[in-house]
């Protein structure tokens, strides 16, 4: 069962989002925050993370910086998940190290097609 790290801190689009990749069979952990999505990642190493950008604490973009620093998680692919459609913030998520831009709301079968191509 491929283990995904969703971090998400709007409450209804948490939920949601667990409960469709739950029933696609994913195992979803959760982090409210940039810094707790640091330290899951760390200590669950799951195979992907699904990054919203706008987060309290460290934003997702910053988070995403020091997840690709780091040794122990540069090779879990992190797709960023925003509702900033901008081509401006795409760049600035890829620059950040994210492996793939998706924009809220999320179009599901795309995700999901955009989580298999990136997973490790």
């Amino acid at each position: 069962m491929t283990t995904v790290l969703l971090v998400e801190d709007n409450e209804m689009n948490r939920d949601m989002l667990m409960r469709r990749l739950q029933r696609k069979g994913f195992n979803v952990l959760i982090a409210l925050d940039g810094d707790e999505a640091i330290r899951m990642t760390r200590e669950h190493q799951p195979e992907i993370v699904l990054m919203d950008m706008s987060l309290p604490v460290i934003d997702g973009w910053e988070a995403t910086r020091r997840l690709k620093a780091d040794p122990a998680t540069k090779d879990i692919p992190v797709i960023a998940l925003t509702a900033h459609a901008l081509p401006a913030e795409r760049d600035k998520a890829l620059e950040a190290g994210c492996a793939a831009f998706e924009t809220k709301p999320i179009d599901f079968p795309k995700l999901l097609a955009v989580m298999e191509r990136e997973k490790k």
